[in-house]
């Protein structure tokens, strides 16, 4: 009893697995059940730490879309090439048909280059009535932001 109180003492956060090897290292040729039935009277037990629920959501509908350029999606690739050289593309994409209206490929991509290239494509296609986004770095910057509005 005293020598898993010493344990004890040295290594709190240990649960009852790793004190009962160090005890067996030490020589003791204790019974796992005896040791315990120890650890659980001398109530060191470490309380278990459930895992956290998320609660369920609900997503929105995707809407159907009747025009052309009526919504673009916008999200963030990487890849890397035969040497290792990371680098990152910016898709755009019409929802419509499923166009890819353009990609711009970097090694990186900044907030002003991001929000200059839909004013570039906007120039050749027109622009859309809204714009699809995950709620990423990217995009939530203030500079993307103020771009959007």
């Amino acid at each position: 009893m005293s020598v898993l109180s010493a344990i004890t003492d040295r290594h709190l956060r240990w649960g009852f697995p790793k004190r009962f090897n160090r005890i067996r290292k030490l020589g003791y040729k204790w019974n796992y059940k005896r040791v315990y039935r120890i650890y659980c009277q001398l109530k060191i037990n470490l309380r278990v730490k459930r895992k956290q629920r998320i609660p369920p959501r609900s997503p929105e509908k995707l809407s159907v879309l009747n025009k052309l350029g009526e919504c673009w999606s916008m999200d963030f690739m990487s890849d890397s090439s035969r040497h290792q050289r990371r680098f990152r593309t910016f898709n755009v994409i019409n929802d419509f048909n499923r166009e890819a209206l353009g990609i711009d490929i970097a090694v990186s991509l900044p907030a002003g280059r991001v929000t200059c290239y839909p004013d570039k494509l906007a120039g050749y296609h027109g622009s859309p009535l809204t714009i699809r986004v995950d709620n990423r770095p990217e995009f939530t910057g203030k500079t993307f932001i103020g771009w959007a509005k």
